[in-house]
């Protein structure tokens, strides 16, 4: 026995190489045509959305039991395979899906996807406050692509706008955080402040206002907790390493555009020179020499400032951003707008009138909360409906909400005691029947 042992431990080597295993091509071993009809999904929050019961929720939320079942690929993506066309179809145009009141992302299955697949979600935002002469496609676009690029804007010039409020809709990288305001500057001197509102987003962290996690788990509250502990033991600052440059000597560009024409927009998070335009101006400097080559320099150069100067051509030519459609449904896909924060509006009663008219108009509501509480705690309590009409009908309530007569409890709460009526015949027979008997 320990001689075979010796003999299979001899024989082991570290070296030895894990073939992989080659699946067969054939139908049997590929669901290509069960995944046509399903949908791809990826939690953001998993400190608060579980697998396990999101795979259960999703169709009754979506009002599809027994005509979906999910799957649950891992700890955080998902698969929904549906019956129906319809019934994806339906799911997917509601837009924003959210499970726990955080939001979720889901995308029709593709059989190769790629490197952006669960990354964005669509969202309608809606743009407030738009400066008064600014109304106007091309305007509305770029106030809209300050929060995410727009791909939509539900805009009708020639009619009434009764909103303050325009919608667009936008191509949102989930990881990337929302943005409710931004400060513009004006043609002619002043700035303003835009706001945008994001339909059917609800939970979000208060302090970098991302989907992925709430303000307690944010990473720039660890940051400061941890500096602030820090600081305590030691006071030294750590300086910032200095920017490298876009655009180095050996560049053809070099000289000709300026850092700050090239790299990233800080307002909309990308390229504002895309990287084929920048090689096409490379390869059309590289093309020429000598007199010809600062000519071509010097287009390149006006060329990009004219485009910079509007901002349209800036996103189509240099960005190369594709241009949004203009719809004439002003409510094409339009959903609620969560808010968190307090709404409740208390109004001081008024000085002006009298003690007794306030007592008065305080108890008319309270008649009328009495009246329409007393009925659904009877249903709950599985009470007969013909015991809660007697009741409604002998109960004459005043303008406080109270009725004159003695009150009892009893199983369904308190209720009028009925008044005890005499059963006694009337005179003309107790005389007929004092008759018959003598």
């Amino acid at each position: 026995m320990s001689a075979a042992m010796d003999k299979a431990l001899m024989a082991m080597s570290l070296e030895e190489e894990d073939e992989p295993f080659d699946l067969p091509d054939l139908p049997d071993y590929c669901s290509h045509d069960t995944n046509k009809l399903s949908l791809i999904g990826r939690i953001l929050n998993p400190m608060y959305q579980k697998m396990s019961s999101l795979i259960l929720d999703m169709p009754r939320k979506w009002q599809k039991l027994g005509k979906v079942r999910g799957i649950a690929l891992s700890k955080e993506r998902f698969q929904f395979i549906f019956d129906h066309k319809h019934d994806l179809l339906d799911v997917q145009e509601k837009g924003v899906h959210s499970y726990k009141e955080w939001t979720i992302v889901v995308e029709r299955w593709t059989e190769f996807p790629g490197p952006e697949f669960l990354q964005f979600i669509p969202i309608w935002v809606q743009v407030s406050n738009i400066p008064t002469n600014h109304y106007t496609k091309k305007a509305i676009w770029a106030l809209g692509d300050l929060a995410a690029p727009v791909t939509e804007v539900a805009f009708d010039p020639l009619k009434p706008q009764n909103r303050e409020f325009v919608r667009v809709k936008v191509r949102f990288d989930v990881s990337k955080p929302l943005k409710k305001e931004k400060v513009i500057n004006l043609l002619r001197g002043g700035t303003t402040k835009i706001f945008f509102h994001y339909e059917r987003i609800q939970k979000r962290c208060y302090t970098c206002q991302r989907l992925s996690h709430d303000k307690d788990h944010c990473p720039i509250e660890v940051m400061k907790r941890q500096a602030m502990s820090d600081a305590r033991r030691a006071g030294n600052s750590i300086p910032k390493p200095r920017p490298t440059r876009l655009i180095k000597e050996t560049d053809p560009l070099y000289g000709v555009l300026e850092e700050s024409q090239v790299g990233i927009n800080p307002n909309s998070g990308r390229p504002k020179i895309a990287a084929e335009v920048l090689e096409g101006m490379r390869q059309y400097l590289l093309a020429a020499e000598g007199e010809e080559r600062r000519a071509r320099e010097e287009r390149v150069r006006r060329s990009v400032g004219e485009a910079e100067k509007d901002l349209f051509t800036q996103k189509v030519a240099l960005s190369l951003e594709p241009i949004p459609t203009i719809t004439k449904d002003l409510d094409k896909g339009k959903g609620h707008i969560f808010g968190y924060d307090a709404t409740a509006v208390v109004v001081p009663p008024s000085d002006k009138s009298p003690q007794g008219s306030k007592l008065m108009a305080s108890a008319i509501p309270a008649g009328t909360i009495v009246v329409r509480l007393e009925k659904p705690v009877w249903e709950r309590l599985g009470a007969r409906s013909s015991e809660a009409t007697l009741s409604y009908a002998s109960s004459k309530e005043d303008s406080t909400g109270f009725s004159q007569g003695f009150y009892e409890a009893g199983s369904s709460g308190i209720n009028p005691k009925k008044k005890y009526i005499r059963k006694r015949p009337g005179k003309s027979k107790r005389k007929q029947k004092r008759g018959g008997d003598t």
